[in-house]
């Protein structure tokens, strides 16, 4: 286990980072080069050998819910390989959200039937933005969603008059 000085002259080695003396004896280190809203890339350096390095991004570390991995019993090679994966992690831009997909989505059409197994009947009708469900000309449901619809009327025991919908 490296000493809380060994870490500092590590992590002092690093010209990207910048020293933050914090409480309690606690040092942390920012890279203001970051890509992303996280800057800090050592967090609570503590003079009891404790801390935490940024590795929210990387795959392979065993994060904390803030993405931090305890560094407690790292090596020199172990906390330097870290370091520099951290760093080189905020250097790279956030991934772009995938485009959207261009296959259309299976719909319902605007208006389907459904049975149950006594043969009973109800019309499932798209108006207005709505799902409506209708026993004959009675109204007896509307929903948001198709899928809304669709989960009713399985619990129901409906499935579609035309099989696929």
């Amino acid at each position: 286990m490296l000493t809380f000085e060994q870490k500092i002259q590590i992590l002092d080695s690093y010209p990207q980072l910048e020293r933050k003396n914090v409480s309690l004896g606690r040092v942390n280190y920012h890279f203001e080069g970051s890509l992303h809203e996280k800057k800090t890339v050592a967090y609570h350096l503590h003079p009891n050998g404790n801390g935490y390095v940024y590795g929210g991004l990387l795959q392979g570390y065993d994060v904390d819910a803030k993405g931090f991995v305890n560094i407690r019993e790292f090596t020199e090679v172990e906390l330097r390989g870290l370091v520099d994966a951290s760093i080189a992690s905020l250097s790279e831009p956030a991934p772009e959200a995938p485009a959207p997909s261009r296959k259309k989505a299976k719909r319902l059409p605007a208006e389907s039937e459904w049975v149950n197994a006594k043969g009973e009947k109800l019309v499932l009708r798209a108006e207005d933005d709505l799902w409506y469900l209708y026993s004959g000309l009675s109204l007896e449901m509307a929903f948001d969603t198709p899928d809304e619809a669709k989960e009713y009327l399985a619990e129901e025991g409906f499935s579609p008059a035309v099989p696929g919908v």
